[in-house]
């Protein structure tokens, strides 16, 4: 069974994650988790309530990782997934996360990415001239490193497919896992 990662820090959006983390399953991939450290992870819950200008945290469930950034090898997997939430903010920094970033860009492998996680392949300067959906708020994020900001609920650009919050998980993670069966089946 071929394995996706699915990258996580504490503060990760829980639908963010846990909806790609069952869809792999369903469509016959192994979801290895990874995160700073091989631990468990609090997840969070984020929504806009009515009269707040910002987004509103709750606590979401736990998840825990199954390798730390610095264990993986990138070869060994088909394809990535960065979630969502806040952790994405503390957790572009690390450098082996930089690294295995880079590897599935270079390799062509599917990626995907929502909300938040904009920030990781961002930082990692993997989104230039490359089209992208994420929250509003992340754009800034986006276009400072020469990616092209595209308010839609699924954005594919070869390899890359991206959605802007959980509320867009129906429609892209299809497309990723596609990507993800095609490269299989090959």
């Amino acid at each position: 069974m071929e394995k996706v990662l699915i990258i996580i820090g504490d503060a990760s959006e829980t639908l963010d994650t846990m909806y790609p983390y069952y869809r792999l399953i369903e469509a016959g991939f192994q979801p290895v988790v990874a995160a700073p450290e091989k631990r468990l992870y609090q997840m969070v819950m984020h929504e806009v309530k009515a009269g707040w200008t910002i987004t509103k945290e709750w606590e979401g469930y736990t998840l825990q990782a199954d390798i730390a950034f610095k264990d993986i090898v990138p070869e060994e997997y088909a394809g990535i997934m960065y979630s969502g939430g806040r952790a994405p903010e503390y957790i572009r920094y690390d450098e082996s996360l930089v690294k295995a970033t880079k590897h599935f860009f270079a390799a062509n492998k599917p990626i995907a990415s929502v909300c938040h996680g904009v920030e990781i392949p961002a930082y990692a300067d993997c989104v230039r001239g490359r089209r992208m959906a994420t929250v509003p708020k992340c754009k800034f994020d986006l276009e400072v490193c020469g990616g092209i900001f595209v308010d839609e609920p699924c954005v594919v650009d070869g390899n890359l497919v991206s959605g802007r919050t959980f509320h867009d998980n129906g429609h892209y993670l299809g497309p990723w896992i596609q990507l993800l069966e095609a490269s299989r089946d090959k």
